[in-house]
C-alpha cells in the first residue's frame, strides 16, 4: 500500500527545498505548496514550533526567516527556497539566552504553548530594538497570543532581557 497523498497531489513530492535551517544547509524533497509548518514538524521533526490556529493569528508557529519573524502555518515550502530559517530550536546567542532566562526568571508561560513563539518574536525584537518601550514590545507581540498568562509576565521579561543590551555589540 503507498502512501497517502499530501497537500493534494497524488504522486511523490516535486520539489526541491535548498534552504538553510537552523544554520545547517538542507535539501529535501517536499510539495512546493506545502505549509512550512507541517515540512518543520512532520518531515524535519522540529516539534518546538507548535501548531494552533493555522491561519495566522496566534503566534505559536512563529519562526525567523531571513531575520525577521513570520508565521510558518502562512508560509509555502517554496517561499523559503534560499532562505535562512531559524525554527525555536535553532535560536542561539547572547541575546537568545537573555530571552529565555527572562521568560523562565519572570513565570513568562503557564502552559508553555506559546512560549517558543513568543521568544522568537522577542528575540527578534531584541536584535532591532534593544531597549524597546512598552507600546514598542506591544507591536511586536500583536502576532502572539497568550490564553494563559494574562501577559504582565512576559513584558516583565522582555524588560529583563533587555537590560544591559544597550552596551552589548550588535549581532554579527
Amino acid at each position: 500500500m503507498s502512501k497517502p497523498a499530501k497537500e493534494g497531489d497524488s504522486g511523490e513530492p516535486t520539489f526541491e527545498l535548498k534552504f538553510r535551517l537552523n544554520g545547517e544547509e538542507r535539501t529535501i524533497g517536499t510539495w512546493p505548496a506545502r505549509r512550512m509548518l507541517a515540512v518543520l514538524r512532520e518531515e524535519l521533526g522540529l516539534t518546538g514550533t507548535k501548531r494552533s490556529c493555522e491561519i495566522g493569528r496566534c503566534g505559536a508557529c512563529m519562526v525567523l526567516l531571513d531575520g525577521e519573524p513570520v508565521n510558518s502555518c502562512l508560509l509555502s515550502a517554496y517561499q523559503c527556497s534560499g532562505a535562512d530559517l531559524v525554527t525555536i530550536e535553532g535560536l542561539q546567542g547572547e541575546r537568545a539566552g537573555r530571552v529565555k532566562a527572562a521568560f523562565l526568571q519572570e513565570g513568562g508561560f503557564q502552559c508553555g504553548y506559546c512560549t517558543p513563539g513568543m521568544v522568537i518574536s522577542v528575540s527578534s525584537l531584541l536584535e532591532h530594538n534593544r531597549c524597546p518601550s512598552r507600546l514598542e514590545t506591544e507591536e511586536a507581540l500583536a502576532g502572539n497570543i497568550c490564553r494563559c498568562t494574562g501577559y504582565g509576565s512576559i513584558f516583565r521579561a522582555v524588560c529583563r532581557a533587555s537590560e544591559g543590551m544597550a552596551e552589548m555589540p550588535p549581532a554579527e
